[in-house]
């Protein structure tokens, strides 16, 4: 049984097992920027999982939740390889990655170099990064604002700087060849609609693609049964030819 995963820095990293333990396949769920494992449409969708007999695991990233860290520090970087900790603990199983907004920009980077990722979803996934930080945070002062006046979420220069540096994950699409399934609502205003077409494109049309109508970055109300209905099915699918 795991106990504990802690990343490079030995900072805990807080998660939430659902399903069998001993499942060889498992779903590993990670969030976006300022948010944690327990969004409701994240557990709706492990629960969506658990109930198609699909193991998973919910993380929260360093410095988010109630994982160590501060989350200052909490940049795409450093979650690219809080999640090979993740794949570290998990050793031996079959895992597909499912990661919402930044935290599928994660995936996108992680996946393209690490072949113990068998699949991929990006739920609203982000990658634009730079676009992103300008058009959200760029008129914030690092240091004393809050991103999106949340207490516990301080605006960092790091941050930024890794946003800017890593620019786009777009080019990234080319180099995978695993299953792979775009999620996006028309209605996301946090991370544009355009971005998933923007990686698709660049992938030759490869991945899967659901565009949900009216639902917003976080697939509130209908939507989040809506986009449950979309992963857990493609879900089963890949894990019985994978």
């Amino acid at each position: 049984m795991i106990d504990e995963i802690r990343n490079a820095q030995g900072e805990r990293l807080d998660f939430t097992w659902s399903g069998e333990y001993d499942a060889r396949d498992l779903v590993v769920i990670g969030h976006g920027v300022t948010a944690n494992k327990d969004r409701p449409f994240l557990v709706a969708l492990s629960e969506g999982m658990r109930a198609s007999g699909v193991a998973s695991l919910r993380v929260s990233f360093a410095g988010n939740g109630e994982s160590e860290g501060r989350f200052e520090e909490a940049t795409i970087t450093k979650e690219v390889e809080d999640l090979g900790a993740v794949l570290d603990a998990l050793e031996g199983r079959r895992v597909i990655y499912v990661g919402h907004s930044m935290g599928a920009a994660v995936g996108v980077i992680r996946a393209a170099r690490d072949a113990r990722i068998a699949g991929l979803v990006s739920l609203a996934g982000m990658v634009h990064t730079r676009d992103f930080a300008e058009r959200k945070f760029g008129t914030l002062t690092p240091g004393r604002d809050r991103m999106w006046d949340k207490p516990e979420c301080p605006f960092s220069q790091k941050y930024m700087d890794d946003m800017t540096r890593i620019d786009s994950v777009v080019e990234l699409a080319a180099t995978i060849s695993i299953p792979w399934l775009l999620v996006h609502g028309t209605a996301d205003q946090v991370v544009l609609p355009r971005d998933a077409t923007d990686i698709r494109a660049a992938a030759g049309g490869r991945q899967a693609f659901a565009e949900l109508d009216g639902a917003d970055h976080v697939f509130g109300g209908d939507a989040t049964a809506a986009m449950v209905l979309v992963v857990v099915p493609w879900l089963v699918e890949t894990l019985s030819h994978c």
